[in-house]
């Protein structure tokens, strides 16, 4: 049907449509050739020359491998072994590798708005899970460490704050996201250094795991990064983020960069 689309398309000199929604995208099951390129936005976007996580390293097991959403650009990947590096020398882990992207980013037909041009990542809360097979390691339980009135669960401890930390103290972060609670209890603690806590950001549903966003590759010019978190450690008036917050009206669609359709459409190697 697509073929036949682009056919039509062609024979009355226009442009094929770029897809708008997660079908595709989800189905086509390896990277598309080339040089790695992030193109678009976080929430409207794809990738090229993607990079597959390994399924295990030092500090980290991935999870739900099923899902096929292992991919990132390849500084996301060297970003994610670093950061295991780091956790396994502070006793931190393995943590949990959650949801990176689809062999070809792009929207997802579940789960996630962002994730879409191989920056962005999330890890886990949970902590007390040994090395496993990686044929064990989906269904896990995922733990939400924050109750209905914004209070952190008492499994919550100097552990996981320290995750969070390691994880966002890094040039290439942009943004960390996490639950409201967390970012309080992140800021009423004392740190050598605090200069990382601007990038923590309350969100919605970050009270199981961290969603780490990178910056754009240098020189990557498809990429569009988000503007820059406010000046400060943004500690003050922090605002509740419920999981019962939601849009009043959806947000349409957002169209995707006209380069994301040959992406899609590359035959696989």
């Amino acid at each position: 049907m697509r073929r036949s689309l682009a056919r039509l398309c062609a024979g009355l000199g226009l442009a094929m449509p770029v897809p708008l929604l997660a079908e595709g995208w989800g189905e086509v099951t390896a990277p598309a050739a080339g040089p790695a390129r992030s193109i678009g936005q976080h929430g409207a976007g794809c990738l090229a020359g993607a990079q597959a996580l390994p399924s295990e390293g030092p500090g980290y097991q991935a999870v739900e491998l099923q899902r096929n959403r292992y991919y990132g650009h390849p500084m996301l990947i060297d970003y994610l072994q670093a950061l295991g590096e780091r956790l396994s020398h502070a006793g931190i882990g393995p943590v949990l590798i959650g949801d990176l992207a689809q062999p070809r980013g792009g929207p997802m037909s579940y789960g996630h708005v962002s994730h879409q041009t191989g920056l962005d990542v999330d890890i886990w809360f949970r902590l007390d899970v040994p090395p496993l097979p990686a044929d064990q390691r989906s269904g896990l339980a995922q733990p939400v460490l924050v109750d209905a009135q914004g209070r952190l669960d008492p499994r919550w401890n100097a552990a996981h704050a320290r995750l969070v930390r390691l994880a966002a103290d890094d040039p290439q972060v942009a943004r960390v996201f996490v639950d409201a609670a967390i970012k309080r209890d992140l800021c009423a603690r004392e740190w050598d250094d605090r200069a990382w806590l601007r990038r923590i950001r309350p969100w919605p549903a970050h009270d199981e795991h961290l969603h780490v966003r990178l910056r754009c590759p240098p020189g990557d010019e498809a990429c569009i990064d988000q503007p820059e978190p406010p000046p400060g450690e943004g500690c003050d008036a922090i605002a509740a983020t419920p999981r019962a917050v939601v849009a009043a009206e959806p947000s349409p669609a957002p169209r995707l960069p006209a380069a994301c359709q040959s992406v899609l459409e590359q035959p696989h190697g």
